[in-house]
């Protein structure tokens, strides 16, 4: 698996995605077609660079910032003159999913390089899911 190549333009671990082609369970397939009304087999992700920016998941289905990327061309968002802008601001609706955690991984990568990041990211990954806000230290698992 190429993690350097599945990690999304806007700092997006495509894998560690529990939709990832390479990840997905079958019963977790069943929910995404269930819940997209689309074949199972259609269900399972490539990653954001092999996808082009499509994403099943969205409303508009291609990706704005994917397109903002391409048109810019840099690999990350982390590179371009306006880093950050609107499109990778979190919101509070739907905070359970990793979108917040774009800008965070964007500055990681920028600050410790790629590999690095790619190293570390499942750490942070079961921060946000599984850790408790500690205003000043951010999400700390609990022992």
């Amino acid at each position: 698996m190429d993690r350097r190549h599945l990690t999304a333009p806007c700092g997006l671990d495509c894998f560690n995605c529990p939709s990832f082609e390479g990840n997905i369970t079958e019963e977790w397939k069943k929910q995404v077609s269930a819940f997209l009304k689309i074949p199972v087999e259609e269900a399972p992700c490539k990653g954001c660079r092999d996808e082009k920016g499509y994403c099943k998941f969205g409303p508009n289905q291609q990706c704005a910032t994917w397109n903002c990327v391409v048109e810019k061309g840099v690999q990350f968002c982390h590179e371009c003159a306006e880093f950050p802008c609107e499109r990778l601001m979190p919101t509070q609706q739907g905070a359970t999913y990793p979108h917040n955690m774009k800008v965070y991984n964007l500055c990681r990568v920028k600050l410790i390089g790629l590999d690095a990041w790619i190293e570390e990211s499942s750490s942070i990954r079961e921060r946000y899911y599984n850790g408790k806000f500690l205003v000043g230290q951010g999400p700390v698992l609990e022992e």
